[in-house]
């Protein structure tokens, strides 16, 4: 095998893991590593997947036995993932829902701001006055 043969498939090989990466961050299985957070656009996998698709149809019969299984493996992989997440709905990824959010209900007083406590004790007093 040449060296330009080599590097040729080295760069294929690249291209497919980056097509294959890039479905499953859009798939939300994977962090954005950009914006450290899980994202979901079903869309956009879709469409990595359709041109990984259209690269092993267009490639056909040019790729060697090792090439072909690997397409054909990261290819299957994402397809799953898709089928996975496509009959989950539309809802948010688990790590995209805030952690550190808590409930109107749920505040403890530490929560609550200087000027609210003040409110608050306001109410208080009212309350106490009109008994």
């Amino acid at each position: 095998m040449s060296e330009t043969e080599n590097k040729l498939d080295q760069l294929f090989m690249n291209l497919v893991l980056s097509l294959h990466s890039a479905a499953m961050q859009q798939m939300g299985k994977l962090k954005n590593p950009i914006t450290d957070k899980v994202e979901r656009n079903l869309g956009q996998a879709e469409l990595s997947i359709d041109m990984l698709d259209m690269i092993k149809k267009k490639t056909e019969g040019n790729l060697s036995e090792e090439e072909n299984k690997f397409l054909k493996q990261m290819l299957n992989e994402l397809k799953m993932n898709f089928m996975d997440e496509k009959n989950k709905g539309e809802e948010k990824p688990p790590e995209e829902e805030s952690e550190d959010e808590e409930p109107e209900d749920e505040k403890t007083s530490s929560d609550v701001k200087p000027d609210e406590k003040d409110s608050e004790n306001d109410k208080e007093e009212k309350s106490g006055e009109e008994e």
